[in-house]
């Protein structure tokens, strides 16, 4: 790689593409599939008004992908954020599709988003945007087409005043329209945790397989929205020593451990982990590269890259964000040695419990948290197993195992169903 080629900035959609090519040539897969798979089946792109609380109106430029629906109805996030654009909401889409299939529910991949800071929107204007959006979303989304989750920068709420939306227009609730809504509104019990619960649940399986112990073992996390805290909360109960957190504004670090559950108390209040008594403030680009036993990237993509992957010092890297890690990056560390579990088995959790809130919605029924956690961990534990072994077999690291088994997956669904007419 050249100075040129390191410095230009990373487009996520040509990793993921990247990625899937990798797999489609060590499974040896059919040129014409390759073409099928290799491209979303939709891209829907729209721009929408809102008005403001002062009167005015702004357009917004609001996205939905369906990568593969073959295997299932279309599951993914939808995020707010203002660097949104289409060729990440088609590459999160696609890793959507290997991430159903790696872990063996009926989905296919699709994924969602607005441009837009919502932090600097009034409740109103959040939710009048959301409305909007969800209404030009209806030609798309439906509990049997298409379900859309919570992602970045959205949550329980924005999931609420979408269901409300879709339920207004067909004049009757529809609480399967999505998963992550508050438990109250139909939502699953323990979907919250669920994306850091399973991320921690594959980090308890590697380290088993790593002869690691977690207790005693020093973590850093990047990232502390709800995949991140929770992850540290979890890893904490298990006796982990949090070291390092961060946020989108900067980091802390104190080597004798952090007290997770304070650090979030000082973020609600001061809107950053940054300042926290008894630590010391550390830039979001050296944290991943603090000495560490385990490293969690919770955070946004590419963030470990051929520039910084030489200098991790983690034993094992645990991907509860999507995309963390580019190819360049994986190729170094697999030859330092560094075990990672990738993001398309180890934060599947969260679409493994949406998938469960979805059949309970379907059923009209409700599970306890101890039933969703059990389930959940049956699914993470089993699929852990079955990428370790790709990986065995293959002699092969666990990103290359999982989207072999992944592709295989939806390569053979694809197959079966045939080319149409």
């Amino acid at each position: 790689m050249t100075i040129e080629q390191a410095t230009q900035p990373i487009n996520i959609w040509q990793v993921a593409q990247r990625q899937f090519d990798h797999a489609a040539e060590l499974l040896h897969l059919d040129p014409g599939m390759r073409l099928v798979l290799r491209e979303p089946q939709r891209e829907f792109k729209v721009h929408f008004p809102v008005k403001m609380d002062d009167g005015s109106v702004r357009v917004f430029t609001g996205y939905r992908v369906h990568h593969n629906i073959v295997r299932g109805p279309a599951k993914g996030g939808l995020r707010y954020h203002q660097d949104v654009n289409l060729d990440e909401v088609k590459a999160l889409a696609m890793w959507m599709t290997w991430k159903c299939a790696v872990v063996g529910i009926p989905f296919g991949g699709g994924k969602g988003g607005v441009a837009v800071d919502p932090k600097q929107l009034s409740k109103r204007e959040l939710e009048g945007l959301t409305r909007r959006f969800t209404t030009e979303l209806g030609v798309l989304i439906g509990p049997e087409r298409d379900i859309p989750a919570p992602d970045v920068n959205t949550n329980a709420q924005v999931m609420a005043w979408i269901m409300d939306t879709y339920s207004m227009h067909a004049g009757h609730t529809v609480p399967g329209v999505v998963t992550g809504k508050p438990v109250s509104l139909g939502g699953s019990e323990g979907r919250a945790e669920a994306t850091a619960r399973g991320a921690v649940y594959c980090i308890e399986s590697a380290a088993a397989h790593l002869g690691m112990t977690i207790a005693g073992s020093r973590v850093v996390v990047q990232g502390f929205g709800n995949a991140g805290a929770t992850s540290a909360v979890l890893l904490a109960e298990l006796g982990a020593r949090i070291v390092a957190v961060s946020d989108s504004s900067g980091g802390i670090s104190n080597p004798r451990g952090l007290d997770v559950k304070a650090v979030q108390t000082w973020k609600s209040e001061h809107g950053t982990v940054q300042g926290f008594p008894g630590a010391v403030d550390v830039a979001n680009v050296d944290l991943l590269e603090l000495d560490c036993d385990i490293l969690v990237p919770a955070a946004l993509e590419n963030q470990i890259t051929a520039g910084n992957a030489s200098r991790i010092k983690a034993r094992l890297i645990a991907e509860a964000a999507n995309g963390p890690t580019t190819p360049d990056a994986d190729d170094i560390l697999a030859a330092r040695g560094i075990f990672l579990i990738p993001d398309i088995l180890c934060n599947a959790g969260g679409v493994t419990v949406s998938y469960f809130e979805w059949v309970q919605d379907l059923n009209r029924d409700h599970w306890t948290e101890s039933v969703v956690n059990a389930k959940l961990r049956e699914i993470m534990d089993r699929s852990f197993g079955e990428v370790l072994a790709m990986a065995k077999r293959e002699t092969c690291d666990m990103r290359t195992a999982a989207y072999l088994l992944a592709v295989d997956r939806v390569a053979s669904a694809t197959a079966l169903r045939g080319l149409y007419p």
